[in-house]
């Protein structure tokens, strides 16, 4: 079995990178936003990954499990703002967010 190639994994980490913040640029809806920023978060952990696999590191695992975690936090902190926006305002738009005060 051959390993896949640095390049080409590094190739779609960006690709799914670019892709995210095209989302983030032209969404409006917060719940889109946040896929994105997923999106982006794990092409960042795939390019640790193979970036460890090539050296033969456990480093790029163990940034995968940090942005894991972070991945986790976001989405939780992130749901949690959502709710609330659509609780008060009755809609998901991003403009709406920073009518928000408290």
């Amino acid at each position: 079995m051959t390993p896949v190639p640095l390049e080409h994994s590094l190739l779609l980490a960006g690709t799914l990178f670019s892709l995210g913040l095209l989302g983030i640029l032209v969404r409006r809806n917060i719940l889109f936003v946040l896929m994105s920023i997923e999106v982006m978060m794990n092409a960042a952990a795939l390019a640790f990954v193979s970036a460890g696999s090539r050296w033969a590191q456990p480093d790029g695992q163990i940034m995968f499990i940090l942005i894991l975690t972070l991945a986790a936090a976001e989405a939780s902190v992130g749901l949690a703002l959502l709710l609330q926006l659509h609780r008060r305002f009755k809609t998901l738009d991003t403009d709406a967010a920073s009518e928000m005060k408290g």
